[in-house]
């Protein structure tokens, strides 16, 4: 069973993707809250949306498709008069959601290790050259 992608969830991916993406912008937290549930209103229960219902919305749909939160797929049918009509769709991309999660500013940090610290920890004898 798939996991879920709860307001907070979101909240957290979004967080972490704008500020990870643009590092002269961070978002905070209320916004980014804010424009998961607006996003999740959308979506509701599903992980695909029609694009058709987005008309005023769509800047924010962009944005997180940016961010690699979101995709976009269409569909072709042939209509009964024989022309070719295409349906758009938005759909989370549930695995760069959870990524996105995971990879906030702490846990950047902790990659963050400065590697030359090891010379630190070597006593000054093992900078002496032997013969």
């Amino acid at each position: 069973m798939e996991e879920t992608v709860t307001v907070e969830k979101l909240t957290r991916a979004i967080k972490n993707s704008i500020d990870k993406n643009d590092k002269n912008m961070e978002m905070e937290e209320e916004q980014a809250y804010m424009l998961a549930r607006h996003v999740l209103n959308f979506f509701g229960y599903s992980d695909r949306i029609i694009d058709n219902i987005l008309e005023p919305d769509r800047d924010a749909f962009y944005m997180l498709e940016d961010a690699g939160l979101l995709t976009t797929e269409r569909e072709e049918t042939t209509l009964y008069d024989g022309r070719e009509w295409r349906i758009h769709y938005w759909l989370f991309r549930r695995d760069k959601i959870f990524e996105m999660m995971d990879s906030g500013p702490a846990a950047a940090a902790e990659e963050a290790v400065d590697e030359s610290a090891i010379y630190e920890e070597l006593p000054d004898d093992a900078w002496r050259r032997s013969e």
